[in-house]
């Protein structure tokens, strides 16, 4: 399947191997959220609508609970329907903490991609034909060509979102790094159409290449002098294609914001659970090291500055702080900053997510007593340097008010 969460598509080569015996991936049964709507369908409890304009994704959103305020909108040729992509008919994705939905204008299929709390991210395509039992077909190979990369995803069944320059078709001339909080801004959204107000600073969305790729020469020599960075806010995408078929005008900057930042660290908990189930009881150098990139990317180590204001033009910055719990004072990890950094405590959200409780213990203890040592400052490594003192005791008393098993499992 696609890039869900591209989400860009890169044919790299699946890690395939003992990473996934180890939770017997193709075989097991998937306990993630889109596996239990098959099963109320199944049973008769639940039913699909099927809409004549855009088939299955409202009724898909509304029962997976997946907000219209997070669409983003990706118009570089980067899925399994790449003939039906473009800068003039975009792919929309939308997501919630442990779903992505990818929606194609026309298209068979509907992708649908969700975490799976021992399995990681797990792949479904829906057919958009009206039907009385509607069927998530699951996916084991052909998604996982790409979403199954030590390059992409980290050798795990995961989620990508990547910027890419586009050509005027849409067509993918280069690829870069997949998107974390690591990536500047400037790096980002290359693919997407981005709506919002950033002050004007220069990122890779809303633009793409006035030529072929065929027509470029030197691609690496044609990048080089076209220097393809959006520098204008875009608040309105009407004068770029026709909106009236989506759900929604937009494509939200502060929804890809955390989108980057959900898709690379749940991948990071995937890997973090995949690695100490290999290593077992004890863990070995590998899982350490997976559960420390784990530790720091929830922690936001290195993560690049937001660099002023960021407002989008949708719900969606007020509506994503309002899920989740909140301590005493009123405050969440959900709470979004905007200013210098995404969020106004630097902890992810995500230490609430399935996936997270469904650590291994001794992975989990591994985590939570390493970010006990970094909150109480007796790791004074300068890569923690971003936490300041107020920082670090407010992520504690959340923490300990917020997630009962923090204290008891260090």
């Amino acid at each position: 399947m696609s890039a869900i969460v591209t989400i860009a598509v890169v044919g790299a080569q699946s890690s395939g191997s003992a990473m996934l015996d180890a939770v017997h991936y193709a075989t097991a049964t998937p306990d993630d959220p889109v596996a239990r709507l098959q099963k109320k369908l199944d049973a008769g409890t639940a039913t699909l609508v099927f809409d004549k304009d855009r088939g299955y994704l409202p009724a898909v959103l509304r029962a997976l609970d997946v907000p219209v305020s997070s669409q983003g909108l990706v118009f570089s040729r980067t899925s399994l329907q790449v003939d039906r992509i473009a800068p003039w008919s975009p792919r929309a994705i939308y997501f919630n903490d442990d779903v992505y939905v990818g929606w194609v204008q026309n298209g068979p299929i509907m992708e649908v991609a969700s975490v799976d709390p021992v399995l990681g991210g797990v792949f479904y395509t829906l057919r958009q034909e009206a039907a009385d039992h509607p069927v998530f077909e699951r996916q084991t190979q052909q998604c996982l060509q790409c979403h199954d990369s030590s390059s992409s995803t980290g050798g795990v069944p995961g989620f990508i979102m990547r910027s890419v320059v586009p050509d005027r078709y849409g067509y993918v001339m280069a690829a870069g790094d997949p998107t974390t909080d690591r990536t500047p801004l400037e790096k980002r959204w290359g693919g997407w159409y981005v709506t919002g107000t950033l002050g004007d600073r220069p990122h890779a969305g809303n633009v793409n290449a006035p030529v072929l790729t065929s027509e470029a020469g030197n691609v690496q020599v044609y990048l080089a002098r076209a220097k393809l960075l959006s520098k204008k806010d875009v608040v309105d995408l009407k004068s770029r294609f026709d909106v009236d078929p989506y759900l929604a005008p937009h494509s939200d900057a502060v929804a890809l914001l955390v989108l980057a930042h959900q898709a690379s660290v749940h991948n990071l908990i995937t890997d973090a659970g995949y690695q100490a189930r290999l290593a077992g009881d004890v863990l070995d150098m590998r899982a350490k090291g997976a559960a420390e990139r784990l530790l720091r990317a929830m922690l936001f180590v290195d993560a690049a500055p937001i660099g002023g204001p960021v407002k989008g033009t949708s719900p969606f910055a007020e509506e994503f702080p309002k899920s989740g719990p909140r301590d005493a004072k009123g405050r969440s990890l959900r709470d979004l900053d905007l200013t210098d950094r995404l969020f106004r405590y630097p902890l992810s959200y995500l230490v609430y997510s399935e996936a997270f409780d469904a650590l291994p213990a001794p992975t989990k203890k591994y985590v939570y007593e390493r970010l006990d040592a970094v909150l109480d400052g007796a790791d004074t490594a300068p890569e923690f340097g971003h936490l300041s003192p107020a920082d670090r005791a407010a992520v504690r008393e959340i923490l300990e008010e917020t997630k009962p098993d923090f204290g008891s499992a260090r």
